[in-house]
C-alpha cells in the first residue's frame, strides 16, 4: 500500500517501512506520530484520491532522529555598490519510519 502525505509544505510518497526526512515536527525519539493530511491512498487498482485529503486515512510514523541539515551558504550582492551580506542556515529535520497505514 502507498499514499502521499503532506507536511511541511512538501508531498512524500510512502509506503510501509519507508525511511523520510521531513520539516521538524513535535515529538522525542520513539514517539509514534500520525501524518492525516494524506493526499493518496490504496494500491493497485483500488486507490482512493482526496478532495484535498481522503478522509479516514492516516500514515503511522515512529520518529527514529531529530536532527540538522547541512548548512546553506545565503549571498547576497549589489555589483558596484559595495554590498555583500553572508548568512548560513541549517535546517531543523525529523527522519520518521512509516510504521502503517490505514486505509477507511
Amino acid at each position: 500500500m502507498i499514499a502521499v502525505v503532506k507536511t511541511g509544505g512538501k508531498q512524500y510518497k510512502v509506503s510501509e517501512g519507508d525511511v523520510i526526512q521531513v520539516e521538524k515536527l513535535d515529538g522525542n525519539v520513539g514517539e509514534t506520530i500520525n501524518l492525516d493530511s494524506v493526499l493518496i491512498c490504496g494500491e493497485g487498482d483500488s486507490i482512493k484520491i482526496g478532495t484535498p485529503y481522503v478522509e479516514g486515512c492516516s500514515v503511522a510514523c515512529e520518529v527514529t532522529e531529530q536532527l540538522r541539515g547541512k548548512k546553506i551558504i545565503v549571498f547576497k550582492k549589489h555589483r558596484r555598490k559595495n554590498y555583500r551580506r553572508k548568512n548560513g542556515h541549517r535546517q531543523s529535520l525529523t527522519r520518521l519510519k512509516v510504521t502503517g497505514i490505514s486505509a477507511p
